[in-house]
């Protein structure tokens, strides 16, 4: 069956992160595959096009454009940008435009991506007491109530914790800058702090899974991670493959406050030795989906990492 005539899958985000893993996985699988993007003359957009993606150029707040886009699908890739303070509503008001969007256009299959624990975070430690901040994951799990909520035939959300990318550039340039610049990760995470890690390209894997098999997906949140390190353990493993000497040291708190992110990434880093990811791995390998080691990603993007 050629890609014209198999169902035609809409994903966000396209030329990000997460989209792009998706694209990927739907094009090795012979999937019909089309782009929303902001820009179509961009050169992700471009390369998308090159490789017989169609590129349709697509707006949030412009409800026809969305609407054009999804004209056809049969499936969806859902993905936003979360929010902080700064920006509270972006992710509530794009999450329903796209979802309702999707809705209007008859879509079958609509898989979302979100966040690990998304959803539970009133269980989270010291939640009533305002120890974190609730926009993060509030707005996170009011999109994933959307997504259930809207009536589609099938969806499934998956929620991965620390995705591997966000070790190499452009990502680190934000999460950890002090690698590039020391070769240390500096964190308010604890060197005992287990970190659930996922690639990208294993959360484009579960999407195209998910398409494929939309019965045997249908109604399931799907935490997602490989496996556990660390951040020491992360370090040497960068340092092995690389010959790069790379540490990491955990800040104090008010180390951490005086970073760029100030608060925000000090509850953001800190969260993670009061609560974390808990992802249950043996439940992801159940799906039966290929999962990457941070070895194999560090091996495969060894020449990537810019360390200082």
């Amino acid at each position: 069956m050629s890609n014209s005539e198999t169902p035609l899958i809409l994903v966000a985000g396209a030329t990000g992160k997460q989209g792009g893993a998706v694209v990927q996985a739907l094009l090795q699988a012979g999937r019909a595959v089309r782009a929303l993007v902001r820009d179509p003359d961009s050169l992700g957009a471009r390369a998308l096009a090159a490789r017989g993606v169609e590129v349709v150029k697509g707006d949030y707040h412009d409800s026809a454009s969305l609407d054009a886009a999804l004209a056809g699908t049969w499936g969806a890739f859902s993905v936003q940008m979360g929010s902080h303070p700064g920006d509270p509503d972006t992710e509530i008001v794009t999450g329903k435009a796209f979802i309702e969007a999707a809705r209007r256009a008859g879509v079958d299959m609509v898989v979302h991506t979100s966040v690990a624990r998304a959803g539970d975070q009133q269980n989270f430690v010291g939640w009533d007491e305002g120890r974190w901040e609730p926009l993060y994951w509030n707005n996170k799990a009011a999109v994933n109530d959307m997504v259930k909520a809207q009536g589609f035939r099938h969806w499934t959300i998956l929620k991965p914790a620390m995705i591997m990318e966000d070790l190499v550039p452009p990502m680190v340039e934000s999460m950890y800058p002090s690698l590039r610049e020391r070769g240390r990760f500096e964190t308010a995470i604890e060197a005992d702090t287990g970190m659930d890690w996922i690639a990208a390209k294993d959360i484009g894997a579960f999407a195209a899974a998910a398409f494929a098999n939309p019965d045997h997906f249908h109604g399931h949140e799907i935490d997602l991670a490989a496996e556990t390190f660390t951040m020491p353990e992360v370090a040497a493993k960068i340092t092995a493959a690389t010959g790069k000497l790379v540490s990491a040291v955990t800040l104090s708190k008010e180390e951490a406050l005086a970073k760029p992110y100030g608060e925000l990434g000090y509850q953001h880093e800190s969260w993670n030795n009061a609560e974390g990811y808990k992802v249950d791995l043996d439940t992801v390998r159940s799906w039966g989906v290929p999962l990457t080691t941070l070895d194999e990603f560090i091996a495969q993007n060894r020449d990537k990492f810019a360390i200082g």
